[in-house]
């Protein structure tokens, strides 16, 4: 699985493979791929340097990339307390509603609620921007657009790729506009925030927009076979998120959470605002029915929205509360049905696209 791409950034095959685990992106490095941390559960930049230099000394030298959330444009001067100070009582008092239908405990006593949307602020972002810069990433991607003008001259001063990601073929082309080196085309079946067109669609829409710049296909992606596809329509390689929640490397919360995707199917998912504020597939829950309920407030915009269920998210995840219960996870879910090592689910990978080319040779070679 050797594309241009791949063969300049050094990896065997041409699989970008993004998660928030350590584990999970050094595991997809030494497998033959290019893993790409997630940065925006760190709020606190000795954790995010903590984890970095644990992926450096367990990548074998090969290269890793990081993942970030942040603006185009700055927003300077805005603490954390001011922004949550914007919440309305009617959605906090929705959330303590909805948590207490379900009869969900309260954390333990001095246990904070973790992961909380605060990685688009200025001072968060810039923080593990400086941190990134001190360890030795080779792709700097940004999910929320293209970075600011000074991110991408700093990260390409390092001699460090840009990727983004795109939903329509004009955001792809604001990105090559800015200076992005990667356009990631992530289609309406990806887990997480996405646009509203189908991978199939989009991927030589975006390809054809931004041409020379190399494309990832993302969304919907998680066999060998899925793989050739996307380069048959252009890209120069793939975009995999969703895929590796359920290795064995993997450090989900709860192992009922596993159990669910496990089980769950490609029609359990649903594009909810209920999480962040912007469209993100996860798996479909009573919490993310209540905030698309008639009767209901509705989600705040981000990163509001983030913020007002921080705790609650904590308090569900702590608990195990199976309804409500869930995740950004994308419809590629139903090809997840059993735990595996990243190794052997790259080795799959490898099989099934091996047998998908050769599928096409033959149909080539008898047209």
């Amino acid at each position: 699985m050797q594309t241009e791409l791949s063969t300049t950034l050094g990896v065997e095959h041409a699989v970008f493979g993004f998660t928030p685990f350590p584990a999970v992106a050094a595991a997809i490095t030494r497998a033959g791929g290019f893993g790409v941390l997630g940065a925006v559960r760190y709020t606190a930049p000795d954790e995010l340097a903590r984890d970095l230099e644990w992926m450096t000394a367990h990548t074998d030298g090969l290269p890793y990339g990081l993942d970030v959330v942040m603006p185009a444009r700055k927003v300077e001067g805005v603490t954390e307390a001011e922004v949550e100070a914007m919440i309305p009582d009617g959605h906090r008092d929705y959330v303590a509603r909805i948590l207490a239908e379900h009869d969900v405990p309260p954390l333990p006593e001095g246990e904070t609620s973790g992961w909380r949307i605060t990685g688009w602020m200025e001072e968060v972002a810039r923080s593990q921007l400086d941190v990134a810069f001190d360890h030795p990433i080779k792709l700097l991607a940004n999910a929320l657009g293209s970075p600011p003008p000074d991110v991408i001259a700093r990260a390409h001063d390092r001699g460090i790729r840009v990727a983004a990601l795109a939903g329509s073929p004009r955001h792809a082309r604001h990105h090559r506009d800015a200076g992005i080196d990667i356009v990631v085309a992530q289609g309406y079946e990806a887990g997480g925030h996405t646009g509203e067109i189908a991978t199939m669609v989009l991927t030589p829409e975006v390809v054809a927009a931004v041409d020379p710049l190399p494309v990832l296909a993302a969304g919907g992606i998680g066999t060998g076979e899925q793989i050739a596809a996307g380069l048959a329509l252009g890209a120069q390689g793939v975009w995999l998120g969703s895929l590796w929640l359920t290795t064995e490397e993997a450090e989900l919360h709860s192992r009922r959470l596993t159990a669910k995707l496990l089980a769950a199917g490609p029609g359990d998912t649903v594009r909810s605002r209920a999480l962040t504020g912007k469209p993100a597939r996860q798996l479909r829950t009573a919490w993310t029915d209540a905030w698309d309920a008639a009767d209901g407030p509705g989600p705040l915009p981000m990163p509001l929205q983030g913020l007002l269920v921080a705790e609650a998210t904590s308090r569900i995840q702590r608990h195990g509360i199976d309804p409500l219960l869930g995740t950004p996870v994308g419809q590629i879910v139903g090809r997840m049905n059993s735990e595996r090592s990243v190794q052997a689910v790259c080795d799959d990978l490898t099989r099934g696209f091996e047998k998908a080319v050769d599928r096409i040779n033959r149909i080539a070679g008898r047209a």
